[in-house]
């Protein structure tokens, strides 16, 4: 969203970087459980810090409303994970 609406080619390299982190955590799930956790958790707390406060102070929807919405729910779901392992 960010790079459609501004041009932002960080926005673009942010967006593909957290991507991929998330899919290698995917990935490693089935045989390095707790590094996958780790991971995920540590993107989606980045992922959090970033457009939770951007939603509370531009209270736009797309894309701060629902990239905080879901890294949230990274958090929250990785963590449930780790304590129900």
């Amino acid at each position: 969203m960010g790079y459609l609406k501004a041009k932002s080619t960080a926005s673009l390299i942010a967006g593909g970087t957290s991507g991929v982190l998330l899919l290698v955590a995917s990935f490693l799930l089935p045989e390095k459980f707790q590094a996958a956790l780790m991971l995920g958790l540590i993107v989606s707390v980045l992922l959090a810090g970033k457009f939770v406060p951007d939603f509370i102070h531009k209270k736009a929807i797309v894309p701060g409303g629902l990239m905080a919405a879901l890294s949230m729910a990274g958090i929250v779901v990785t963590l449930l994970a780790w304590y129900k392992k």
